[in-house]
């Protein structure tokens, strides 16, 4: 039976189900770059790059093993830009008996998927991708009955079924969670180490003069390009992660620094999410560091917490939830996002550094998406929609299954408490206090009113007082509401028209 095999590029990992049994003398492996995928969203040129490049090395290392690759470039001639019309064009080119694919990643091409026996008139097997720790029938089972979902009951179970960081029932230590240990803010002469990049070679070259050529009004440049993509190189970028960063990853994995667009960060979430490393297999390596006490237990469980824990929930919960999940609005949140999330151009310090870095580099750490760019979306009111368009463009890691349930849920609250137990807002003083983003700023993170008065803290204020019927009973926020009960009456008018008058300044409206 000969068989056609479709390879998308988020699944560049040999151990794909798709391939799993492939006939070398028979089958025929698709992949396909197509407009559709490229423009669905403008995506920020660095991460086109980052998949095309990786989509063609992944088709050469196939090839090197005998694979028959029909591999479609994007400015092919007859390409007809969408999965659909290329797998009909390589139907015409193939006499195939069935297709075979792994399940997408994102829902809208899962609904695609869904229709193609029935237009192709070909069998059309979808297996199960089995690079997650956790299939959707065991998130499933864990979720029944519960109204409300908390990643840490959920890393639990994790950490029970894969044994890692326990001590026959209990956990390494005696605690779950280490997270009050890995706040700290970065001390001011510690320099984190230089991080390794990856020169471009042929192939990525031509990928670099396409992208540029065909979409010029996308947001990035290309100029510094260094993103891994080959396997060979996703593996030497998580050694560099574990000999070079992981010791000091846990103690400062909240803290932000001007000009320190990494610090300690692991920078392997894009290779992750298409596929050239392996949730297991990194976990794995930070477990061995620990046992040769290379890192303290409070820096591998947080480490292991993101990948275990909130990669493998959010997940679950995209694919629980979907597709009802992204409409919800739970704050009524509609203004339109400022012109400024897409050039950086704002007096507040913090936001003018956490966006710039990210055109820059296609990639902002875990705590200035939530804390700044999040953050910031929240206090002001921002749709989910337009939030969620901003972040599923510009960072390389960003696929819909993991950018909507934490900018949804966690960052914006948009769910109402599904996925997070409470709104993560905060005034200038946490920024103060995790950044030194607030030194030299034209405005002063403790002041509530007035010219110098931080942004972030009198939207704080607002926030509170605009959403207060709807956020008074959650048992998280009980403190934030006393301290807004302290605040008289005239001062709570105040800020009500300094919020609402520097958000139409600001065109956020």
């Amino acid at each position: 039976m000969k068989t056609l095999r479709l390879i998308l590029g988020d699944q560049l990992s040999r151990t794909i189900s798709a391939l799993s049994d492939i006939d070398r003398t028979f089958d025929v492996v698709l992949m396909m770059e197509v407009q559709d995928e490229a423009t669905y969203v403008k995506h920020h040129k660095k991460k086109i790059v980052l998949i095309l490049s990786a989509m063609r090395h992944f088709a050469k290392s196939l090839r090197a093993e005998g694979i028959q690759v029909d591999y479609i470039k994007l400015d092919d001639e007859g390409n007809t830009g969408s999965f659909t019309g290329e797998l009909q064009r390589a139907l015409l080119k193939h006499r195939v008996d069935r297709i075979v694919v792994t399940e997408a990643g994102e829902w809208r091409v899962s609904e695609m998927m869904r229709h193609w026996p029935e237009l192709l008139k070909l069998p059309v097997e979808v297996r199960e991708d089995m690079r997650f720790l956790c299939s959707h029938s065991e998130f499933t089972d864990w979720a029944k009955g519960r109204k409300e979902f908390r990643m840490e009951f959920f890393y639990r179970m994790m950490r029970r079924k894969t044994g890692w960081l326990m001590n026959r029932k209990l956990p390494e230590g005696g605690s779950w969670n280490y997270d009050k240990d890995n706040r700290k803010a970065l001390p001011k002469y510690t320099e984190p180490p230089l991080r390794k990049g990856f020169s471009q070679d042929s192939i990525t070259k031509q990928v670099t003069s396409m992208v540029e050529r065909r979409y010029p009004n996308h947001i990035g440049d290309l100029d510094s390009f260094s993103w891994a993509v080959t396997r060979s190189q996703a593996l030497a970028a998580l050694d560099h992660f574990i000999n070079d960063c992981l010791p000091n990853f846990g103690d400062y994995q909240d803290a932000m620094r001007q000009g320190g667009d990494f610090l300690f960060h692991s920078l392997l979430s894009p290779y992750l999410n298409i596929g050239l490393l392996e949730p297991e297999e990194v976990c794995l390596a930070a477990l061995n560091a620990y046992q040769k006490m290379q890192a303290p237990l409070s820096t591998i469980e947080g480490f292991i917490r993101q990948i275990l824990g909130w990669r493998e929930f959010v997940r679950g919960i995209y694919w629980l939830k979907m597709p009802d999940y992204a409409g919800s609005n739970f704050l009524g949140a509609e203004r339109k996002l400022p012109a400024f999330y897409w050039t950086g151009d704002t007096d507040m310090r913090c936001l003018r550094e956490c966006i710039t870095s990210t055109l820059r580099f296609a990639y902002a750490h875990h705590i200035q998406r939530l804390m700044i760019t999040g953050n910031f979306a929240l206090l002001a009111g921002i749709s989910p929609v337009y939030v969620e368009e901003w972040y599923l463009s510009v960072y390389v890691d960003a696929f819909e299954w993991v950018e909507l349930p934490n900018t949804h849920g966690m960052a914006l609250y948009a769910d109402g408490g599904i996925f997070a137990s409470k709104p993560y807002a905060a005034s200038g003083a946490y920024i103060d206090r995790m950044s030194d983003y607030c030194s030299g700023c034209r405005y002063q993170a403790k002041l509530k009113l007035g010219a110098d008065a931080c942004p972030f803290t009198f939207l704080y204020w607002y926030f509170l007082i605009v959403n207060e019927q709807k956020l008074k009973n959650n048992s998280r926020m009980v403190m934030a509401f006393r301290n807004l009960d302290r605040l008289d009456d005239e001062t709570k008018r105040n800020l009500v028209l300094q919020a609402e008058h520097f958000l139409k300044a600001n065109g956020i409206f």
